[in-house]
């Protein structure tokens, strides 16, 4: 296990959120930033070249705000990481150029993360698990762009159980929420429309419900509610209400599947869900539910921390590093890059950080 030298600056900037943050050695959180990029609203999605323009303005200032608050110098670091992949490929080579020219500059190693890892290993942070979080656990990850359950056995060790064949949950999230005329992103504004409505007035389908597996399927539900809305416009709080809960059970359904898988080949029992969507409060009700009936705890981080932030990506960093890991200055960002099969590209470094 190496010692790091000093704090580890992470920056996240995978998608429209522009983000920094500052961690010391043993996980405390000593300086955060995060902008959420307002200039694709009118587009109703993230619109690529837009966002990597606008990580460009941003994310210098945010990262000298985030050292100056945390009290510590560039050269004082002990590490920088940077989210790698999976994104867009614009944001990526901003944020990752920017942390490998840190990493240049001061002589401290240089750390590609992976974003999926990042979230997966959120819950191991001091502030979200103070007695710790041991690994074996299971994770279901649900955002925008993602939606799949992990056997996260270790530091670039995950086994994939089961994803989506069709649509992330956070993107039907916002596509729903565009056809109840909700603005962009259409999450949030859907908990809070659904937290109005009946939840019962409209059947709608849960696809995959009860199925072998732990794979997920949403476009049909999204079909469904597509359907209804054009035929009754003055029914949109039940709507998001009744797509709502058929996404909860959907999720608790799929996550007891995996949670039987895990317990049959893995010690552990803790059920973590992360993500951008993970902030739901009807969503995790359901969760915490279908895992004390398997015997499971679940493990939320605070919604501050389910989204894309920074302080994910620098923890996930301080994990490498402490295992001696680190990456070349030639590591290339991927807009793909499958959890379950991390490239063996982070080699020892010539001499253990620290």
């Amino acid at each position: 296990m190496a010692t790091l030298a000093g704090p580890v600056l992470g920056i996240e900037t995978s998608c429209d959120e522009t983000a920094a943050a500052v961690l010391a050695p043993d996980g405390r959180v000593l300086a955060e930033a995060l902008l959420s990029q307002q200039e694709h609203a009118p587009y109703g999605g993230v619109v690529p070249e837009i966002a990597a323009r606008a990580h460009l303005v941003h994310l210098p200032r945010l990262a000298m705000a985030v050292m100056h608050e945390a009290g510590t110098g560039f050269a004082q670091l002990g590490g920088v990481a940077a989210t790698a992949g999976p994104g867009l490929i614009g944001g990526l080579i901003v944020g990752s150029n920017f942390a490998k020219g840190v990493a240049l500059g001061q002589g401290v190693p240089y750390v590609a993360v992976n974003h999926l890892e990042a979230h997966a290993l959120t819950a191991r942070l001091p502030s979200v698990s103070p007695e710790g979080l041991a690994f074996p656990y299971l994770v279901l990850l649900i955002s925008g762009g993602h939606c799949q359950l992990v056997a996260v056995e270790g530091v670039g060790r995950h086994r994939r159980l089961g994803g989506t064949i069709d649509d992330a949950v956070g993107e039907a999230f916002d596509k729903v929420g565009k056809m109840l005329g909700l603005a962009w992103p259409g999450g949030p504004a859907l908990e809070r429309l659904a937290g109005e409505g009946d939840p019962r007035r409209f059947t709608l389908p849960r696809p995959m419900l009860g199925r072998p597996g732990c794979d997920f399927s949403f476009s049909g539900l999204k079909t469904a509610v597509a359907r209804l809305a054009a035929a009754h416009s003055d029914a949109r709080a039940d709507l998001a209400a009744g797509f709502q809960a058929a996404v909860a059970d959907v999720l608790a359904d799929r996550a007891s599947h995996a949670m039987a898988a895990f317990a049959a080949t893995h010690p552990g029992r803790t059920l973590v869900v992360a993500g951008g969507v993970a902030a739901n409060g009807a969503l995790r009700r359901g969760l915490a539910q279908a895992a004390e009936a398997h015997g499971f705890r679940l493990l939320a981080p605070p919604p501050r921390l389910c989204g894309d932030n920074a302080v994910m990506v620098a923890w996930a960093g301080i994990e490498r590093l402490r295992l001696g890991l680190t990456d070349g200055l030639d590591h290339a960002p991927r807009p793909r890059w499958p959890l379950d099969s991390l490239a063996p590209g982070a080699v020892a470094p010539a001499a253990a950080p620290g």
